[in-house]
């Protein structure tokens, strides 16, 4: 089983950047492939990012390509998404998950297929 703690979360003004954390606590993290996941208000949870078990693939969500990189460091655990250039849209609180994947390279994008969840942080950015 795999605990995860997101972390990073705040205020910012558009145009500003944050940079989320997500601490896996077991030492099969690196076994996951990992998510970002947002949800506004009223709004389904949707894809922000995701990076492979082995951090040789990432996947983006079409809003924020150019914008968000995803990245892991599985010695520490660790997975992160910088944020640049942040919009008011991009207001959320956001999950990151992990998905217990056969294959290495595989970045599933639905909600549903993600086991294990953080338990969110709140990004809102002021326009």
């Amino acid at each position: 089983q795999v605990q995860l703690v997101d972390s990073g979360g705040g205020l910012v003004q558009a145009g500003e950047s944050l940079r989320l954390s997500c601490a896996a606590t077991a030492r099969t993290a690196s076994s996951y492939a990992m998510g970002w996941f947002r949800q506004a208000p009223g709004n389904k949870r949707e894809f922000v990012a995701g990076i492979s078990r082995t951090a040789l693939s990432t996947r983006y969500a079409d809003s924020v390509k150019g914008r968000f990189t995803v990245s892991r460091d599985n010695a520490k655990n660790t997975v992160y998404l910088q944020m640049d250039s942040l919009k008011p849209e991009d207001t959320g609180v956001y999950y990151c998950a992990a998905d217990e994947v056969l294959l290495g390279g595989t970045i599933r994008t639905a909600a549903s297929s993600y086991e294990y969840w953080g338990q969110g942080t709140q990004v809102t950015v002021s326009s």
